[in-house]
């Protein structure tokens, strides 16, 4: 067989609204902002065009929503044409979040895209050659689709390279709806060479051969979670069949979560110099993209008591974004959250003879005592084995050094608590 490539795409949400964000922003980043997920597109357009790539795959939810913006398919179009006067073919699947009954305008796509419907059917990737690739794809016909839609493909009888377009919840994934649940074993059951998945933003290589299964994550992150890089798949495909995967990054703006332990700090000016570092660098590592900034400070110190005065965060943030939310790339910090607990000396904690020295001596008694362990761990065992939840705990039941490190992080949120509430 001929080598050939593609991207592998999914999850555009073209005109997402970064709900709650913009609103807040800047002028200049909520214009940013509102242009994320175009911009993520015309990178993925423009990849395919440098790479030469033979085929755009977009693996569902093109739009955010069924009412689909007039702005947003119109965009998609044109990129589309992009790619027919490239020479480059594409094929879409509509998810959840576009199914089939959405409202849509009459716009005319190129007629090197094809758009799967509501059953599965296969089409030649190359039309000169139609033995040679093949993409077998389906689109929801609503936006509730709760059946199996793998199974309904069946067993692919082919000596062509086979493709399958599906957006699908693979193994029951508890962070994304159970939206056409299937498993591992009913995709490698079809026969299908490469699977290109969408549904789940997160980029994820569930199998990587026989057959080869992924997710590439949603191309733009839209949320305070959807953090780190985003993009696509640029997929090749040797003459014996195996595939080479790279990850291609096209996103424009990125969401970025930072901790900043304020243990040893004595000044206010300290911690704000901190932040400011940390923003510096981030943009540095972020080569040219802007950034949605998360802080998160930790730790025990003496500026506990500062963090906790009215307003003094809402400065923090006003004093960051006073130098960096005006630049180009932009660093906007879009909140910052007080983790951190007041200082104590535990050796004069357990002197006491209160509730809270009680609390102390009977923490180091059970990381000491084989038999108080025992009992945690009986009590603990029933959380492990739970019907519901134990499947996601089973493979981290802990020893006893965990237990130790989970009596420690007790200990510790307790202590908060008590201490607060005294104070």
């Amino acid at each position: 067989m001929k080598p050939f490539c593609f991207v592998h795409a999914a999850d555009l949400h073209l005109d997402s609204p970064f709900t709650g964000l913009r609103a807040r922003a800047p002028e200049h980043v909520a214009r940013s902002l509102h242009e994320a997920t175009f911009d993520a597109y015309d990178n993925i357009i423009e990849l395919c065009i440098s790479e030469r790539v033979d085929a755009l795959l977009v693996a569902g939810d093109v739009y955010d929503g069924a009412d689909r913006s007039l702005r947003a398919q119109y965009r998609f179009v044109q990129g589309l044409t992009r790619l027919h006067r490239a020479g480059i073919r594409s094929f879409v699947c509509h998810g959840n979040h576009d199914p089939l009954d959405g409202w849509e305008a009459r716009l005319e796509y190129p007629p090197s895209c094809h758009r799967f419907g509501a059953e599965f059917e296969a089409v030649p990737v190359f039309e000169e050659d139609p033995g040679r690739a093949a993409v077998h794809g389906v689109s929801y016909p609503k936006r509730h689709v709760r059946t199996n839609l793998a199974r309904r493909l069946g067993r692919v009888d082919s000596d062509a390279f086979n493709i399958g377009l599906l957006h699908a919840n693979v193994g029951d994934n508890p962070d994304h709806g159970a939206y056409a649940p299937c498993s591992l074993s009913d995709l490698a059951e079809s026969g299908v060479d490469y699977w290109a998945l969408g549904h789940v933003h997160t980029r994820h290589v569930l199998s990587r051969t026989d057959p080869t299964v992924v997710y590439p994550g949603n191309p733009q992150g839209t949320r305070p979670t959807e953090r780190g890089a985003r993009g696509v798949y640029l997929v090749r495909v040797g003459s014996g069949g195996r595939t080479g995967l790279e990850f291609r990054p096209v996103d424009t703006v990125r969401w970025e979560r930072l901790e900043v332990d304020v243990s040893g700090m004595e000044t206010e000016q300290e911690l704000i110099d901190r932040l400011h570092r940390r923003t510096e660098s981030s943009l540095k590592r972020g080569k040219g993209l802007s950034l949605v900034l998360r802080f998160a400070l930790t730790g025990r110190g003496t500026l506990h008591g500062s963090l906790r005065r009215p307003d003094f965060l809402d400065a923090l943030v006003e004093s960051l974004n006073e130098d960096w939310a005006s630049r180009s790339p932009f660093a906007w910090c879009e909140r910052i959250r007080d983790e951190t607990a007041a200082p104590f000396d535990r050796r004069d904690l357990l002197l006491g003879s209160d509730f809270v020295a009680d609390l102390l001596r009977l923490c180091d008694r059970a990381k000491s005592e084989p038999e108080l362990l025992a009992r945690l761990r009986g009590d603990l065992d029933e959380l492990y084995r739970h019907r519901k939840f134990g499947r996601y705990l089973r493979d981290s039941v802990p020893d006893d050094q965990d237990l130790a490190v989970l009596i420690d992080e007790a200990e510790s949120i307790a202590l908060d608590l008590l201490l607060e509430g005294g104070s």
